[in-house]
């Protein structure tokens, strides 16, 4: 393709139809949230919501427990469920929730992008805690790395 000037350039991918986005209790996690929310329903595109369970921020006898470890998970898998009924309610209709374990930048680079086939990935950038403090030096690690195209929301 040529522009005007003659320079050939690559077209832009604009009609996204599976969208991913990192959520956790952040302020910027919930207005990428918020964000992806719009873009889905305006593009009428699937919206996956992910959610990591941080191993490392576990001590090792809360990572040894079997117990402790069910539980983590059982509350992030009740909080999607709270995102999801969110994202329903304000006209989203095709909506999937993943769960998995690890540094979430990596996690969601190497393995839920090409696991849920996303094409573009929503993400907020200035988290500091938990997920949170990994969002924020991790966002410049998905936008470099990842395979799809990434909007960091701020």
């Amino acid at each position: 393709m040529s522009n005007q000037n003659g320079n050939h350039s690559s077209e832009l991918q604009t009609d996204f139809h599976r969208i991913l986005v990192g959520v956790d209790d952040s302020e910027d996690a919930q207005l990428a949230f918020r964000y992806a929310i719009k873009v889905a329903c305006q593009l009428k595109a699937k919206l996956i919501i992910v959610s990591i369970l941080e191993s490392d921020e576990m001590n090792v006898y809360q990572a040894l427990n079997h117990d402790y470890i069910h539980g983590e998970r059982e509350a992030l898998v009740k909080h999607l469920e709270e995102y999801k009924q969110e994202a329903l309610k304000a006209g989203v209709d095709n909506i999937e929730t993943v769960i998995s374990e690890g540094n979430p930048g990596e996690t969601i680079v190497k393995d839920i992008i090409p696991a849920t086939k996303a094409d573009l990935l929503i993400i907020g950038s200035l988290a500091k805690k938990g997920l949170r403090k990994h969002f924020g030096s991790q966002a410049a690690y998905m936008a470099k790395y990842a395979s799809i195209s990434v909007m960091v929301v701020r």
